[in-house]
């Protein structure tokens, strides 16, 4: 069984635990085990490293100290959680003078950063190191006709990593594909949801929620699959006030695509935390329980 280091952040264990429990019952059909990194932070959010990049940088590297310390590869669920600790990690790997101020900080904690550990989304451990191949053999009830629109968001590939495909990637598609639904093409699958607009420019974001929402319907999608617990409040719990604001009547369940994978391995809906969203997925559960 292949082990992480796994960073829940602040939205997993409360906002987001539908995402948190779908994401321990699909790992563990998978031979994953995600060992909750010990005594973690917050990562520093959206904010934190336009108000400070210094102490931004220090709280994320104390994570990635602790999992140096476990000898762990680093997993984090939330898009944005997984983009500042590896870009984090990949600053301090190539500024020593920075590498070796935050250090100075972290020895009251007994830590030391020295970047020997990978930073993952859990999506792209599902989809590289467990393998499609592997996730399409665990499926027992597969999603037939169910289109799902992947939803990327605008934070797992961006800023570029490495060789990474940042306009047309098909690695959603592929996943969604490997349980058996349709992945439909939904061209604003990149766009940003306007997360972080929300309180300072309330139309501004709901506009951006609108066209997400009314693009993936207009697509022919069933669902949205998210790999974000921002992303996901933000696309369901506006579902209302978009409706309000511009006359609408949009209405489409987003799930994790974690829950989805776990329908199509047969674990139950409800220990997937499947019911508990605002815009019911029981038309989804119907593809489950075919």
């Amino acid at each position: 069984m292949k082990k992480y280091a796994y960073f829940p952040g602040c939205s997993l264990e409360k906002m987001a635990n539908s995402y948190h429990v779908s994401a321990l019952e699909t790992s563990k059909i998978l031979g994953v085990e995600l060992k909750e990194l010990d005594d973690w932070n917050c990562c520093g959010a959206t904010a934190y490293f336009h108000v400070d990049e210094l102490l931004a940088h220090t709280l994320c590297a104390r994570n990635l100290a602790i999992a140096e310390k476990e000898k762990l590869d680093l997993v984090a669920p939330c898009s944005g959680c997984y983009k500042n600790m590896y870009f984090a990690s990949d600053h301090l790997k190539k500024d020593p003078d920075l590498a070796e101020h935050i250090n100075n900080a972290l020895q009251e904690d007994n830590l030391h950063f020295t970047g020997n550990i990978k930073v993952q989304h859990l999506i792209d451990v599902f989809v590289n190191d467990v393998g499609l191949n592997e996730i399409k053999s665990k499926v027992t009830q597969p999603l037939q006709n169910l289109r799902i629109a992947p939803y990327y968001g605008c934070q797992i590939l961006r800023p570029k990593k490495d060789s990474e495909d940042v306009e047309q990637p098909r690695f959603f598609e592929d996943l969604i594909a490997s349980i058996g639904a349709t992945p439909v093409d939904f061209p604003l699958k990149l766009r940003c949801c306007g997360g972080a607009l929300i309180i300072t420019s309330r139309t501004t974001a709901l506009s951006m929620v609108r066209n997400l929402l009314q693009n993936a319907i207009n697509s022919g999608a069933d669902v949205i699959a998210t790999a974000c617990p921002l992303c996901q409040v933000n696309l369901e719990c506006y579902q209302k006030q978009v409706n309000q604001e511009f006359g609408t009547n949009l209405s489409i369940p987003i799930m994790y695509f974690t829950q989805l994978i776990g329908l199509a391995f047969g674990i139950p809906a409800k220990k997937l935390g499947v019911g508990t969203e605002l815009v019911s997925a029981q038309p989804v559960l119907t593809y489950a329980e075919k």
